[in-house]
């Protein structure tokens, strides 16, 4: 999976610095990203189970219901006052996110929404923890840096749906090459948000 900046880590990540790859942080960000604009009820609540019941009321979502072990059985005994167990609600929760994730990606509305019209948008880089690395290798100039992406959203978004970190990482690569001649030293980060 290694490419471009990535394998320009180098010899400092041996020293402690804690990060994670740039289509790591990308997969996470975009996860988020899909999560919240989702039903906010959690889905210990009777008001979130049945959101989420009722939006995975399609045959696509019942099949994804069944793959994550909820069968058609199983939801006519919680109509009858049965309650669901902590493991079922995690799965109708799990089948919801995926669904979710695939309707987004499906209908375009999440790269219609990171495009941002052609304007894109802008990612704050948070640089990787050098907290336990010793002060004679810690690299001073890792500060938080902020780049506003543009086209790169549709290809991202592809690669996140198929969970495809190579494409995601050669995506960080041209995100990060317009930090600065160190853009190396991002390769790897603390984390990212996107102002979406």
């Amino acid at each position: 999976m290694a490419g471009g900046a990535t394998d320009l880590w180098g010899e400092w990540q041996k020293h402690g610095a804690q990060g994670i790859s740039g289509a790591q942080a990308l997969t996470a960000e975009l996860d988020r990203i899909a999560r919240e604009g989702g039903i906010a009820s959690p889905v210990t609540t009777n008001r979130g189970l049945s959101a989420r019941l009722r939006y995975l009321n399609t045959r696509p979502g019942r099949e994804t219901l069944r793959g994550h072990g909820v069968s058609a059985r199983l939801l006519r005994s919680w109509q009858k006052g049965i309650r669901p167990s902590r493991g079922k609600l995690d799965a109708v929760d799990r089948a919801y996110q995926e669904r979710r994730r695939d309707n987004l990606v499906r209908s375009g509305a999440l790269k219609r929404l990171l495009d941002n019209e052609g304007r894109g948008r802008r990612i704050e880089v948070h640089p990787v923890d050098q907290t336990y690395v010793p002060e004679q290798y810690r690299r001073s100039n890792i500060t938080e840096r902020s780049v506003q992406a543009r086209y790169v959203w549709d290809d991202m978004v592809d690669a996140w749906a198929k969970r495809d970190l190579a494409t995601l990482d050669e995506i960080w690569d041209d995100i990060i090459t317009d930090l600065d001649s160190d853009y190396a030293a991002y390769a790897y980060v603390g984390s990212i948000g996107v102002g979406a």
